[in-house]
């Protein structure tokens, strides 16, 4: 009989120690489940100094939404899916249509319900720009990309109140509290969002050499039908559900008014070729756009197609400035955050001398950004009530845009290092503020532009200087390096001679001035001391993050801008 051999048990041998190799000690706990407002300590001091103290308990409930790992999730999400066009439907009818993730649409009506393109013309008055400019402040870092859409539908109203009849019939739907993203014409949604397309191939920033044709279809003028034909190379939010429109008129460059439906429930023939391969802002779509014969209504006078949609730009252009504020604000969160909590040669990162250094400095360039923004807000605020508010809006949102926007990507990329490794990771918002931070300062007017557009103000408004000298003297007596270099600035802007060439280095100095002049008065000593110290003294180091001078005081800094979880 045929034996089966006995099988040979093994013994067991327990090998638990190699199933796990280390502890994971060390490392900060996600900077999520915290209030955004609650924590930043310079955006409340500014929200009540510049007029809007009575938003403070919309503000920490807005902060405590965004702060929630919910909300911050959907950031990542968005960003992690990006937009997809579909050109046609399956039965091939043209439809043109942008599809984005459902996180995108979640942020998009968070804002949308929370008035970030509306509350201030809804409810205008003391402190509305800047609760609203707060709340995106505070928005903005969750997602930079989703607000592009929010700023256009905002920046609109001005440019459309130029054309009564429209804005009386179409502001109630891009004011609405609600957000509809259905790619069906504005007369069936009750809330509609606008784009702008502006710029074409061969022009760039350079208008006036747009060949887009607009002609007449019956009378002409303000306010009257037109057809449109021809090319838009960047288009924003093309799936909004109208667009403010740059187009060469018989008597030229002029503004309309585009839907992206016909009143007649038929398609408007805006053809989308592609959507913009973008390396940041992602969440949000771009693209290029034929335009087939699309019809279209002027928006004021025939040749006054750039003043008109100039109106527009500026708003866009003061949330440029909101939004760097914004990417600085949450590099510097987190950075500090990390820092904190990580040990290295036997203490915390934020009690080593050379970090405290670095950590401080970015804390001072993200109050100071944020400082020059919200008083900009106070004075779209007060409007035309006051002509030198309304000569600081023309200066300082030139000055603001250029200097916070161009200042950003060397703070995020400064936050990124202080993280170390794992602030590259993509898993990390690191990277996606990284690859933010660059887009402000192109968009909406790059470097150049808004350097020579101060000098256009400068030469056809010369009160402009006047009241930028004004606001920056209000703290003359105060610190000797301020009034030193304001008097040194102030030779600058009298002297003609190159000053086109110029132009960045006199900028420059007018947003350091103005940022050194509101943080004497306004803001934290130890902030203050520091960047006159660092930035405005004739022995300053350069502009180089983690220069500050001896004597500042890093640890309040730090201290006062960290966030607790």
């Amino acid at each position: 009989m045929l034996q089966t051999a006995t099988p040979v048990t093994a013994p067991v041998v327990k090998h638990g120690h190699l199933a796990e190799t280390h502890v994971v000690e060390n490392q900060p706990p996600p900077l999520r489940d915290y209030n955004v407002y609650a924590q930043d300590v310079a955006l409340a001091e500014a929200v009540a100094r510049e007029g809007a103290a009575w938003a403070a308990p919309q503000l920490q409930a807005f902060g405590a939404l965004t702060g929630s790992r919910e909300v911050i999730e959907l950031g990542f999400q968005a960003n992690d899916n990006k937009p997809v066009l579909y050109t046609h439907d399956n039965y091939g009818h043209r439809i043109d249509e942008v599809r984005f993730h459902p996180a995108y649409h979640r942020l998009m009506q968070i804002s949308m319900e929370h008035g970030l393109h509306a509350s201030h013309w809804r409810k205008p008055g003391p402190g509305a720009h800047v609760a609203r400019a707060a709340m995106s402040y505070l928005q903005g870092q969750v997602d930079a990309a989703h607000g592009c859409p929010v700023t256009m539908t905002s920046a609109v109203v001005p440019a459309l109140l130029e054309q009564p009849e429209l804005a009386a019939h179409w502001l109630p739907k891009i004011t609405a509290l609600e957000y509809d993203h259905r790619n069906v014409p504005m007369e069936q949604k009750s809330a509609i969002t606008v784009g702008m397309a502006m710029t074409e191939k061969q022009g760039g920033s350079d208008v006036r050499t747009n060949t887009l044709r607009a002609t007449a279809l019956g009378p002409e003028g303000p306010g009257r039908m037109y057809e449109l034909v021809g090319h838009k190379y960047f288009v924003s939010a093309p799936m909004s559900d109208a667009f403010l429109v740059l187009a060469q008129a018989p008597g030229g460059l002029s503004c309309f008014w585009l839907p992206r439906w016909r009143a007649d429930g038929s398609k408007n023939p805006l053809q989308i070729q592609r959507l913009k391969n973008k390396m940041g802002n992602v969440a949000n779509a771009s693209c290029e756009t034929e335009l087939r014969g699309a019809t279209a209504h002027m928006v004021g006078g025939e040749d006054r197609g750039v003043a008109t949609i100039l109106k527009m730009v500026t708003m866009t252009r003061f949330d440029c400035m909101v939004g760097s504020s914004a990417g600085m604000r949450q590099a510097v969160a987190q950075a500090l955050h990390h820092c904190n909590y990580r040990f290295a040669f036997g203490k915390r990162l934020a009690e080593l001398p050379l970090m405290q250094n670095v950590l401080a400095d970015l804390v001072i360039e993200s109050e100071a950004a944020l400082a020059m923004t919200l008083r900009i807000a106070r004075a779209l605020d007060v409007g035309n009530a006051s002509e030198h508010e309304k000569m600081l809006v023309r200066v300082g949102t030139a000055v603001g845009k250029y200097w916070i926007c161009k200042r950003t990507p060397a703070h995020a990329y400064e936050a990124m290092e202080c993280i170390g490794g794992s602030g590259v990771m993509e898993d990390c918002i690191m990277p996606r503020l990284f690859r933010e931070s660059p887009v402000n300062s192109i968009w909406e007017g790059s470097g150049n532009v808004q350097c020579l557009d101060m000098l256009r103000a400068m030469g056809r408004n010369p009160g402009s200087v006047d009241a930028y000298m004004d606001e920056v003297q209000a703290a003359a007596g105060t610190d000797r390096r301020l009034d030193q270099y304001v008097a040194r600035l102030g030779a600058e802007l009298v002297d003609p001679s190159a000053i086109e060439y110029r132009a960045r280095g006199v900028v420059e100095k007018m947003a350091l001035a103005l940022q050194g002049s509101l943080l004497v008065r306004f803001g934290n000593p130890a902030v203050a001391d520091a960047f006159c110290a660092s930035r405005l003294s004739e022995h300053s180091s350069g502009l180089t993050f983690g220069n500050l001078p001896r004597g500042v005081d890093c640890a309040a800094i730090i201290a006062r801008a960290t966030p607790r979880v």
